[in-house]
């Protein structure tokens, strides 16, 4: 693989260079599509739509979209010359990458109970996204990133990695809790409770944006920022309109439960 990179880039100089343009240019993204986002859902499961392309069941898409965001890291860490992978805040941050997409490539897709199908296009950019993202996240930490050598005893790298944990967590448990709502032969959606759902209606994306924003502060770059504040946008969103559709669609659905952030919003 050092080769196929050495064939892409003249320099380490210049591949930093990209991994830094990739990053603002996500950030970009996140602007873009936060505007998008003022006047569409984002279309897949409940807000799936014709529109947007055939459908692809939602197992395999979820399989095979996230799949590079594990697959790409993977042969970036065992199979370049990963300068900074000896090094303990390096070695830390990666970790907690692959502990998420571990769980959401490897074994979310086969939780997953029912579902709608996803449309194409949707599946088609998550695929790309993963690619964009994986490789950008890990070669910059695999071979780029330098930290203090006793970064992993800042304050901001254990705010971080608590962060991260925390909302590693809460995603976790709330997509359990998502999965086992409806009962064997039952269909038709359910109000959600128990867990962080008891405050917000966007649990599982508290958890994840809190995850990545703790990657974000752990790393303290902006590669990992970038992502975070991606993340931040889309799920963001998302929860915002599971929010007001529970609302209209459960007359029981609980008043004091916010959308996103405990008590507040």
């Amino acid at each position: 693989m050092d080769a196929l990179l050495s064939r892409l880039f003249s320099s380490e100089e210049e591949e930093l260079y990209i991994l830094d343009c990739m990053a603002y240019s996500m950030v970009f993204m996140a602007a873009c599509t936060f505007v998008t986002l003022l006047f569409e859902n984002v279309p897949y499961g409940r807000y799936a739509t014709s529109k947007y392309g055939f459908p692809v069941n939602v197992k395999f898409a979820w399989f095979v979209q996230e799949m590079p965001a594990f697959l790409v890291p993977l042969c970036l860490v065992v199979w370049t010359s990963s300068a900074k992978t000896f090094l303990l805040p390096n070695q830390l941050l990666i970790a907690m990458y692959f502990c998420h997409y571990v769980q959401r490539s490897l074994i979310y897709p086969f939780l997953i109970r029912g579902g709608k199908s996803t449309p194409f296009v949707s599946f088609a950019l998550a695929f790309v996204f993963c690619i964009y993202n994986g490789y950008m996240q890990i070669r910059y930490l695999s071979h780029y990133a330098e930290y203090p050598a006793d970064w992993v005893t800042h304050p901001c790298f254990i705010a971080g990695s608590v962060l991260w944990l925390v909302g590693w967590l809460v995603n976790v448990h709330s997509d359990h809790i998502l999965r086992n709502l409806r009962k064997p032969g039952e269909t038709g959606y359910k109000i959600p409770k128990g867990g962080m759902f008891e405050y917000v209606s966007g649990a599982n994306f508290l958890g994840e944006i809190t995850e990545w924003a703790g990657f974000a502060l752990a790393g303290h770059s902006v590669h990992n920022s970038a992502f975070a504040i991606f993340t931040t946008v889309v799920l963001a969103s998302r929860a915002v309109a599971h929010h007001k559709w529970y609302l209209a669609k459960f007359e029981d659905y609980p008043k004091t439960r916010k959308a996103l952030i405990p008590f507040l919003f």
